[in-house]
């Protein structure tokens, strides 16, 4: 790691700012670019890809360690807040008893995730760094094996651990929702991309590809917990409502301007298209970018749920704001007894009783 951030190719010295491009543009110039690649590569192949893998991948054991530490102590941290700090405020505030055990759920996210997002745009408007403004600088002055800079690599390891610990808590910490499954896949391609952008350095995309994600995650959990503050002791507070809307507003049309806007045209371009004129041959070229179109197809598949919401608010099919991936009441008392018979049937349960998932 290096804090020289001049060898990172931050500096856009002697280099002309691009203009952003538009979707036509993108999509035309990516399926050109793609396709030569594809066609000019004659020794692509399983071979080839180890070969790649050994020559320009670089991590460390002591950097696998830390990330294996920091997942396992996002874990303990989260379930220390959830049990001595969210689950007893949630309490002393008396909102309803099944919002009790949800709630530190979005409290903790909310937490992580403003810590995170607020480190990215750090780095990227308060430095010397310009990947936002000039997206094809990411890859200027690429190194096989280059220093990673110091802040950037805390980045890094703050991000690719907490998803470690993310498909860990999905699972067996988290609500299940409708769209839990398509989450964890979420969180193993974040995960794939954060380790392998790292080992080949390609990290300053990486740092623009959080930034463009994380704000949604803040919004939304944003909304989530004023939603479940909304009632307390029966009363219902309007203040809470207020807020509520205001961040599902605002997350809905972030969340289109963020991933489906920015992302495409600032991220995909620069991968798709500028990274080949910068550093032809690139290692993994084809890798990279079918994992981040993977991420593209997930926004898209989750914003479907956004205008699903907008459409229910729109004809009164909804009177508030509410999460369209929960379950109803009765789906989760039918998910419920489906499982519990299906344990009785076949499952061994330990001493008579049933695992309650942790927070």
């Amino acid at each position: 790691m290096d804090t020289n951030h001049m060898d990172d190719g931050s500096s856009t010295d002697g280099m002309e700012m691009e203009i952003m491009p538009g979707y036509i543009e993108l999509i035309t110039r990516a399926y050109s670019v793609i396709f030569s690649a594809f066609r000019d590569c004659k020794d692509c192949g399983l071979e080839l890809s180890s070969k790649t893998l050994l020559d320009h991948a670089y991590i460390t054991w002591t950097e696998i360690f830390m990330f294996i530490m920091c997942a396992v102590m996002w874990t303990k941290v989260r379930r220390g807040l959830a049990v001595y700090i969210f689950e007893p405020f949630g309490q002393w505030c008396c909102i309803p008893s099944k919002d009790v055990s949800k709630m530190p759920e979005s409290a903790w996210k909310l937490v992580f995730y403003t810590m995170s997002w607020s480190y990215s745009t750090y780095l990227l408007f308060f430095t010397s760094y310009s990947f936002f403004q000039n997206p094809p600088s990411v890859f200027y002055d690429w190194k096989s094996g280059m220093s990673v800079p110091t802040d950037i690599a805390i980045a890094y390891l703050i991000q690719g651990s907490f998803y470690g610990h993310s498909i860990y808590a999905t699972v067996y910490m988290d609500a299940w929702r409708k769209d839990s499954l398509v989450m964890v896949v979420h969180h193993f391609i974040t995960l794939a991309l954060i380790t392998f952008s790292y080992a080949f350095r390609y990290h300053n995309i990486g740092i623009l590809v959080l930034f463009l994600h994380d704000i949604n995650d803040i919004q939304l959990e944003f909304t989530k917990v004023n939603v479940y503050f909304k009632i307390r002791g029966g009363k219902e507070y309007f203040i809470n409502d207020v807020l509520s809307n205001m961040g599902a507003v605002s997350f809905s049309i972030t969340w289109f301007w963020f991933r489906l806007y920015w992302f495409p045209l600032k991220v995909l371009w620069a991968s798709c298209v500028t990274s080949i004129q910068s550093v032809p041959n690139i290692p993994f070229y084809f890798f990279f970018n079918t994992l981040l179109f993977s991420l593209l197809l997930m926004n898209i598949y989750w914003f479907l749920f956004i205008v699903l919401f907008v459409v229910k608010v729109l004809t009164g099919q909804m009177k508030e704001v509410n999460d369209v991936r929960e379950y109803e009441e009765d789906e989760l008392k039918e998910r419920t007894d489906t499982n519990d018979q299906m344990s009785t049937e076949g499952k061994h349960v330990q001493n008579g009783t049933t695992k309650k998932k942790h927070q």
